[in-house]
């Protein structure tokens, strides 16, 4: 099996919302610096929710109800050769205090009006709009 059989990655984000705000994470992988919901990989025997949880809690520090399926978004590249579907789900902040670990460099809860001078990884931006619209705000 070559690397590109290999491909796609599923991966899962969560968008959590807290007192009209969302949090979002900076990345310290490639793309480094940007900014993104937190999320990751899909681990075998996991469905993309608990993955979406569980990257939650690991680079944040933050627990959820994600109670929407926000959608589904992939990032696709020929070079390097890369392909994600990134399953989305979309809740309200259930516990603990925004930090960043893991793979992130900073973890912040953003006012929507504060995220147009942000640099954002592909999808990020109709992901947190999309969230708004199902989660009615």
């Amino acid at each position: 099996m070559t690397a590109l059989q290999q491909l796609p990655k599923l991966g899962a984000s969560a968008c959590v919302w807290k007192d009209g705000k969302v949090l979002l994470v900076q990345r310290a992988k490639p793309p480094l610096g940007l900014w993104s919901l937190p999320g990751g990989h899909v681990e075998f025997g996991e469905t993309a929710l608990v993955a979406a949880k569980r990257e939650l809690l690991e680079e944040s520090g933050v627990t959820a109800d994600l109670t929407e399926f926000v959608g589904l978004y992939e990032i696709i590249r020929e070079k390097p050769a890369l392909h994600y579907a990134i399953a989305c789900y979309g809740g309200m902040w259930r516990s603990g205090t925004a930090r960043a670990s893991s793979d992130a460099l900073d973890a912040r809860w953003l006012a929507p009006a504060e995220l147009d001078s942000l640099d954002f990884a592909p999808n990020v931006r109709e992901a947190i709009a999309r969230a708004r619209t199902l989660l009615g705000f």
